[in-house]
């Protein structure tokens, strides 16, 4: 953990890895780490919050592994299943071979060999190359059955399979849970982690995260994509523009040469920053033009 060794040494880490963040964030990274502590970050969508674990597995030389939530998600789909048609397969050649003793048949199906493991599983298992990284994302999306099985998963760091037994992680993983609260999480899985809000960062940490993640883009077109998006976050919109619509419209002006802003431009490419056609109705025409004469008499002033 020698990369993470200092809060400074945190923020230096992950701006390596092309992810730029704030002091606090850094801390908390920093305290989950010392502390083994499992890391949950809430926000809203589009905020960077899966990225920082895909920042700090590719620091560490870890393995990512992601169980992305949905809803009705159980412990069996998050732990493991077995290959039912594999199972299937065996015993047919069984039985085709003349048979089986039935016990040493039973013995043979629910082994390692017919085991899928699924990423709760895989994350308890040893790694020559240390303990990977848990990401649960988009813990929200899960109903509270799945949470209470998770609190016991993130307390002991072992998961039962009735027909192996108990599976225990030698070095616990480093586990990020991210959520977009879309519902509230319950207080007693919060209270295993230690928590922090993620929210849209300010101009010119924008401005750092669009010049380490899409270098090409010019300084000047770089800083009216990140006020124009900023601005937008201020208007009444079903759904703001998260980082990743920054970087996504960055691209896409690239990839149409675009030098500069201009309303034509701008009504054209508004699919990249907004996704819902409520918003984007609202900004066809004079809409985006109005924001960005605003913005450019901002900067002259």
């Amino acid at each position: 953990m020698a990369a993470f060794e200092t809060i400074d040494r945190v923020q230096e880490t992950l701006a390596e890895q092309g992810y730029v963040c704030g002091r606090a964030l850094a801390t908390v990274v920093f305290l989950s780490l010392k502390l083994g502590r499992p890391l949950f970050l809430e926000g809203e969508a589009g905020t960077g919050k899966t990225e920082i674990a895909k920042a700090i597995a590719a620091s560490l030389g870890r393995r990512l592994i992601r169980l992305q939530c949905y809803e009705g998600l159980d412990a069996s789909s998050a732990v493991y299943e077995w290959n039912f048609a594999a199972q299937m397969v065996a015993i047919r050649t069984a039985e085709a071979a003349g048979g089986a003793e039935r016990g040493a048949l039973q013995g043979e199906l629910f082994s390692e060999d017919y085991l899928i493991e699924r990423p709760l599983l895989e994350a308890m298992r040893p790694d020559p190359a240390g303990a990977p990284v848990l990401l649960i994302d988009e813990i929200d999306r899960t109903d509270e059955p799945f949470e209470a099985f998770l609190l016991e998963a993130l307390s002991d760091f072992q998961v039962t399979i009735p027909e192996l037994g108990t599976v225990k992680a030698p070095e616990p993983p480093i586990v990020i849970l991210t959520s977009n609260r879309t519902r509230e999480v319950h207080d007693a899985l919060k209270r295993r982690c230690l928590y922090h809000w993620v929210d849209y960062p300010d101009l010119e940490r924008e401005l750092a995260i669009l010049a380490a993640r899409v270098p090409e883009a010019a300084g000047e077109l770089s800083r009216e994509v990140v006020a124009f998006v900023q601005r937008l976050r201020t208007e009444d919109l079903f759904k703001r523009p998260g980082v990743a619509e920054t970087l996504d419209w960055a691209k896409c002006l690239l990839a149409l040469d675009v030098i500069e802003l201009s309303p034509e431009v701008i009504a054209d490419t508004l699919g990249a920053i907004l996704k819902y056609q409520d918003d984007i109705q609202k900004l066809q025409g004079s809409e985006a033009k109005r924001i960005l004469d605003d913005l450019r008499a901002d900067a002259l002033s």
